[in-house]
């Protein structure tokens, strides 16, 4: 096994630097970490890491702040039965009581009722081990996790049009060398900070950049083209785009013959979405729609770039389908410089649907109604393939059948109560069950509901593999002991298992599973058999796909082929999980060359049966909530700079908290004129769901018919209880984006 690298101090008596990550959002920013005595540490910069380049924002930097102990949970948590209090108490207490709940409700009601929810923040090597407890060890098909209310739209979309879903199919740098990026639904500059320099080295470079919202962000201020369509309507405005696109005779029509298929019935469908119909549903002008278009098409190269502003809607993966159809239609797809491409957010969203966490995944990114990925699996696991459970139910489907069909949850590192649209309802589900467990570094408003709460290790007290939104896997470091009372997941898991009757299979070492998961990823879509720890040290991350074995390529290439990483099986990958450091497993015997990764998909063929990329027919249909004489206005939510997700971590940090402090409501001048709302006033946001409570922020930067609510705190600002739980037909995303309400003074 590799111990974790530390850099040379810079001079005598200076302690060493841990490489490492930051532990929020998808960019995975590389940082390290120096001791400073007392068991905490310091953060420090690492510009030779390509991707962030030494820049960090104001959560990266004040990350070391929750490894306090008075800031976090340092030893687990049960609930009195007398009191009704959670109440300190020993681990061995703590995982027989979960050991007995789990185990109660099996013989009671069957393996599906227990259900298991996970993160997007877990590092690969326990989304791996997660997902197997679930399918090994509790045998159940509930397993998913929040990572379906982040990209999974357009995860949806890239296996419908390329055959292969990475969130990113080129470097993040490219995105300066392009020559036109069209930005949907993203406000970069809050939500990854340190990404903006690309969007201002692509205008430096002479490039152009477009930015479809609602609002005027932080970075829609710095677009040359600032598109503001009404919520919903971004399936229209794509479509109406690629009207434009043909009527002008834009298209590329030798790529779209060579390189793609079903192009006929996708053009019908876009000229069936004329300019004119186009403004009238989006808001967006006519010469603005031309505008864009021209800009799209005369650049050389250009990108589209989505984000959960489009992808958050109960018509995500067509609306994301329309955009790709725009990329394939002018030859700006599986070439250099262009393509589709989706900013993941949570910091391991990409690699913790991969492996197992999905309900309806397995570990390499396979299918788990495929006959093959089964058995595949199952003989890495050492389980028969029928005895594999099926596909379950998604993630919001999932927590509403808590009380009922499913008693029981085991929950990792996640916080609906928060988090999830409609929350109101999804509390209540929480408590309707029989037994809930919670581990989490802090105590988050769903772990104070648990019957048992343990307390678990941190980014900077661990180590493991993360996967950002380029497809990177990438390798933190422990840089710590955690405090005496804290344990890791995996620890966590292998004790559980044991405890329910596999005494075998869930290792502690991180590095242990991840030899395992090379092992069950190999030959699947998303390969990692060909990338180890070592590598990871030396190579400051592979981009997957990566098979073991001689390289076939230059790492530039093509899915579907050696460097594309499907159709290896499992090749030379020793029992060891050390394969690209040995012998490839030919009978040649010789040396094997690591294959270099793949940083860019699709530029020789995409990852189709035929290598050729698939249009969609896709057409505008409305919100599954408009809005109506009761509820008249919009609401749309997102984030805020200082603060990350449902809050759970950034809310303790006293700088974060100071920079924002909670919730607001930005409405439009006009809008608040109408109403008689003055700026800071407790403002009432109302849904045919709930109520939520919120100073007025007033400001120009946002349409007449649009409110907007940050989603990071709990109590009467949780903007999710008005959130509209509908959900995409095919990606089971629920509608957060988007839903009818009524704006009101909240005194009285």
């Amino acid at each position: 096994m590799h111990s974790a690298p530390t850099a040379a101090a810079p001079g005598e008596g200076t302690p060493a630097v841990t490489p490492t990550h930051c532990p929020y959002c998808a960019l995975q920013c590389g940082m390290g970490l120096r001791a400073r005595g007392a068991g905490s540490v310091e953060v420090v910069e690492r510009p030779e890491f390509p991707v962030n380049r030494g820049a960090l924002c104001g959560k990266g930097r004040t990350a070391p702040e929750l490894l306090s102990p008075g800031r976090r949970l340092t030893g687990p948590l049960v609930r009195d039965a007398a009191s009704g209090a959670l109440v300190p108490a020993s681990w061995e207490q703590a995982l027989d009581r979960i050991a007995e709940g789990l185990r109660r409700t099996r013989r009671e009601h069957g393996a599906d009722a227990v259900g298991v929810f996970g993160g997007g923040g877990l590092t690969n090597e326990k989304a791996y081990a997660l997902g197997k407890f679930a399918r090994v060890v509790l045998g159940t098909s509930q397993i998913d996790y929040n990572g379906r209310f982040c990209m999974s739209s357009a995860a949806a979309a890239h296996q419908r049009a390329f055959g292969l879903d990475r969130g990113l199919p080129f470097p993040l740098a490219d995105v300066s060398r392009t020559g036109c990026l069209i930005l949907v639904g993203s406000n970069l500059a809050e939500t990854m900070p340190p990404a903006l320099r690309y969007l201002t080295e692509l205008r430096e470079n002479g490039g152009k950049l477009i930015v479809v919202d609602p609002r005027r962000t932080r970075t829609a201020q710095a677009a040359d083209l600032h598109l503001a369509p009404r919520p919903g309507t971004d399936l229209a405005l794509a479509l109406g785009l690629l009207h434009l696109v043909v009527a002008e005779g834009r298209t590329d029509e030798e790529f779209i013959r060579a390189r793609t298929r079903g192009w006929a019935e996708a053009r019908a469908g876009a000229m069936a979405h004329w300019p004119e119909y186009v403004e009238r549903i989006t808001g967006v002008p006519l010469p603005r729609l031309r505008e864009a278009a021209e800009l799209f098409c005369e650049a050389e190269s250009a990108m589209v770039l989505t984000a959960r502003g489009p992808e958050q809607q109960a018509k995500g993966t067509d609306t994301v389908g329309a955009w790709i159809n725009l990329c394939l239609a002018t030859g700006r797809a599986g070439r250099p410089l262009s393509g589709y491409g989706c900013l993941t957010g949570q910091g391991n969203g990409q690699g913790g649907r991969e492996h197992g966490q999905k309900a309806d995944q397995l570990p390499g990114y396979r299918k788990l109604t495929d006959p093959a990925a089964r058995e595949h699996v199952a003989r890495v696991w050492g389980v028969a393939p029928e005895s594999l459970p099926g596909p379950g139910r998604s993630a919001y489907e999932l927590l509403e059948a808590l009380g009922g069909d499913i008693r029981s949850l085991l929950l990792m590192g996640s916080n609906p109560v928060v988090s999830a649209p409609r929350a109101g309802h999804i509390e209540e589900r929480l408590r309707a069950l029989d037994f809930l467990a919670v581990a989490d570094v802090v105590l988050s408003e769903t772990a104070a509901l648990a019957d048992v709460v343990l307390p678990v290790t941190q980014w900077a007290e661990e180590t493991g593999t993360v996967t950002n939104l380029e497809g990177r896997v990438l390798l933190r470091c422990r840089a710590l002991d955690p405090p005496e009372g804290v344990r890791s997941d995996l620890y966590v898991l292998s004790a559980l298992a044991e405890r329910l009757g596999v005494k075998k299979g869930f290792p502690t070492d991180p590095e242990e599973v991840f030899g395992e998961l090379r092992r069950a990823s190999a030959g699947g879509p998303a390969d990692y058999s060909g990338i180890s720890y070592r590598r990871l040290i030396e190579e400051q991350g592979v981009h997957w796909p990566c098979p073991e074995g001689e390289d076939a390529g230059d790492g530039e290439g093509g899915a579907g082929r050696g460097e594309g990483g499907t159709g290896h099986g499992d090749a030379g990958v020793g029992s060891d999980g050390t394969g690209s450091e040995g012998r490839s497993g030919r009978p040649s015997g010789r040396e094997a060359r690591p294959h270099p990764g793949t940083p860019r998909l699709f530029l020789d063929r995409f990852a189709t049966e035929d290598g050729r990329a698939r249009f969609v027919p896709v057409s505008h249909r409305p919100s599954a909530e408009e809005p109506d004489e009761e509820y008249p206005v919009f609401l749309t939510t997102g984030r805020v700079l200082a603060q990350y997700q449902s809050g759970a971590q950034t809310r303790r940090v006293d700088e974060l908290n100071a920079a924002a402090p909670g919730s607001f409501v930005q409405l439009h001048p006009r809008l608040a004129a109408r109403l008689g709302i003055a700026e800071g006033e407790e403002v009432a946001v109302v849904s045919r769901r709930g109520r939520a409570v919120a100073p007025a922020r007033v400001s120009a930067d946002i349409r007449q018919d649009t409110v907007f609510m940050p989603f990071h705190w709990p109590g009467a600002g949780r903007a999710n209880s008005v959130t509209n739980p509908a959900l995409d037909p095919t990606s089971r995303m629920p509608e957060f984006k988007v839903c009818a309400v009524r704006v009101e003074r909240a005194t009285g």
